[in-house]
C-alpha cells in the first residue's frame, strides 16, 4: 500500500451522494484496498459498527462492517465489494442510527436471516449466510450503497414526525458542502 489509512469524512443527511446508487466495482486494486482500509478507520473514529463507500462521498459498491463476534470481544471486520441480497427471511425490528444522520435512532423492520452474495478485496466470489446484528448492519448499509437511507425504510407517521429534523440537517448540510 502507498499510502496509510485515514480518516475520511463522513457525510450527512441532505447530501447528494447519499441518494446515488453505486457503481459496481470492477477493478480490484491497491486502490480499492486503500479505500477499505482507510474507511475501517473512519468507522472506528467514529464508534460506527458498519459505513458503506457512499457515505464517504465515493460512488462504488462497497462497504466495511465492524460487529462483535458471539460470545466475545473480538470484532468480526468485513470489506465487502458488489453486494447483493438473494434472499431474506423472518422480520425483526430494532433501532438503528446512521453517522451520516446523526442524533436520530428509529426502530426499523428488516429480514431477520439474509443470504448476501459479494467479492472480497481481491475480486473473489462469496456467498454468506447471517442472523441478528450482523444481518442488520450488512442491510443498512447495502441500503445506503442503492441510495437508501434508513429513514425510507420508516412509517410515513415516523417519517412526519421526523420531517422538521431531517429538514434541518440537510440545511446544515447544504451550508457546509456549499
Amino acid at each position: 500500500m502507498d499510502r496509510e489509512p485515514r480518516v475520511l469524512e463522513i457525510i450527512k443527511y441532505g447530501h447528494p451522494t447519499l441518494r446515488v446508487k453505486c457503481a459496481q466495482v470492477t477493478e480490484f486494486n491497491d486502490e480499492l484496498r486503500e479505500l477499505a482500509e482507510s474507511m475501517f478507520l473512519t468507522m472506528a473514529e467514529n464508534d460506527g459498527v458498519g459505513l458503506a463507500a457512499s457515505q464517504v462521498n465515493r460512488t462504488v459498491q462497497m462497504l466495511v462492517v465492524g460487529v462483535p463476534k458471539k460470545d466475545t470481544e473480538e470484532l468480526l471486520l468485513l470489506a465487502i465489494v458488489n453486494p447483493e441480497i438473494i434472499e431474506g427471511q423472518g422480520a425483526w425490528d430494532f433501532e438503528e442510527g446512521c453517522l451520516s444522520i446523526p442524533d436520530i435512532r428509529e426502530n426499523v423492520t428488516r429480514p431477520e436471516w439474509i443470504r448476501v452474495k459479494y467479492q472480497d478485496l481481491e475480486g473473489k466470489p462469496h456467498t454468506i449466510e447471517t442472523a441478528g446484528m450482523l444481518a442488520r448492519v450488512l442491510q443498512h448499509e447495502i441500503d445506503h450503497l442503492n441510495g437508501i437511507l434508513f429513514v425510507d425504510r420508516l412509517s410515513p407517521i415516523r417519517r412526519a414526525l421526523l420531517k422538521n429534523r431531517l429538514k434541518e440537517l440537510a440545511r446544515e448540510t447544504a451550508k457546509t458542502t456549499a
